[in-house]
């Protein structure tokens, strides 16, 4: 079981240009997008959240059912789901602005336990900014890794919800110590001023890099040895982006399932072959998210063996 932890919110797409454009609701939040992708893989799922008793939060919770995951760890509210609406550019390419004072997913309390059998956890995005409920989910990223469980983190920056980005920047190197695998992007990496080399001295066993169009690279250190394995996108006609980092999330976290490697030793055992395989099978997946409007990741049939 992989349990994915965080926010679950409606993004609205605009329909054409301009500020009035005509905006279409659709199903999202960086860690709902990752949990959907990951059981359309076939991966045992499980989404560890808090949603609305709205009709936006009962559609975001029967996409989950449709794509297979457990969404028995969700807690309901009474307040209302969150927004993001997004402003597409020329290429595709997603920003958001949010409306999330006074929702639901804000509200989410550190669960007494996660269902049994789960070996790992993944977290990012608004859940780790948006408080009560960011301190709920790092209580819960800090258990995970005390109880020895892989624990993955996306943080997916939204500078316009970090109101504070230096004390952001000191409590994303705190939970550093109690990661496996950190995935990011190139502009997430550039917001937070560091690099693969000193994040991995900080504690992570891997760092996953996506840098858009020009593919992904991992960084990984065994004993003394520092190791980088590039591959690139898969080319492919892009309709949007949305959704395409929490795809590679995804992607990443079930081909480690797979080949039984997810443990800080696995990872490190992985070696050129292994890691490349897994870096290709994730361009491969965001390639086919990239190619459909919205966040629809693509299901196992879609992409042939890993």
């Amino acid at each position: 079981m992989i349990v994915v932890a965080g926010e679950a919110l409606i993004d609205l797409v605009p329909q054409g240009t301009g500020a009035l454009a005509a905006l279409q609701p659709a199903l999202g939040g960086g860690p709902f997008n990752t949990a959907v992708a990951l059981g359309r893989l076939g991966s045992p799922t499980a989404f560890c959240s808090r949603t609305s008793r709205d009709s936006f939060g009962e559609a975001l919770l029967g996409r989950l059912r449709e794509s297979g995951v457990d969404v028995s760890p969700v807690q309901r509210g009474p307040e209302p789901t969150s927004l993001a609406v997004a402003t597409l550019d020329g290429d595709g390419s997603a920003a958001y602005s949010f409306y999330v004072d006074g929702t639901a997913d804000r509200l989410f309390a550190a669960p007494a336990g996660l269902p049994a059998g789960t070996r790992a956890v993944s977290f990012g995005t608004c859940s780790l900014v948006l408080e009560p409920g960011a301190s709920a989910y790092e209580e819960l990223m800090r258990a995970s890794a005390a109880q020895g469980l892989f624990t993955a983190l996306d943080p997916n920056i939204r500078p316009g919800l970090i109101p504070d980005a230096d004390a952001y920047r000191a409590r994303f190197k705190s939970w550093l110590p109690s990661v496996t695998l950190l995935k990011l992007s190139q502009d997430d990496a550039r917001w937070l001023g560091g690099t693969p080399r000193e994040w991995l001295s900080a504690g992570p066993a891997a760092v996953v890099v996506t840098h858009g169009g020009d593919g992904l690279t991992a960084h990984t250190v065994c004993g003394d040895e520092y190791a980088e394995y590039t591959v690139p996108a898969e080319k492919v006609e892009v309709v949007d982006t949305i959704g395409a980092g929490d795809t590679v999330n995804a992607a990443l976290l079930h081909g480690l399932a797979v080949r039984e490697a997810l443990s800080p030793a696995a990872l490190a055992a992985l070696g050129r072959d292994g890691w490349e395989r897994l870096l290709r099978f994730a361009a491969r997946a965001a390639a086919v998210t990239c190619s459909r409007a919205g966040a629809e990741p693509p299901y196992a049939s879609e992409l042939g063996e890993f």
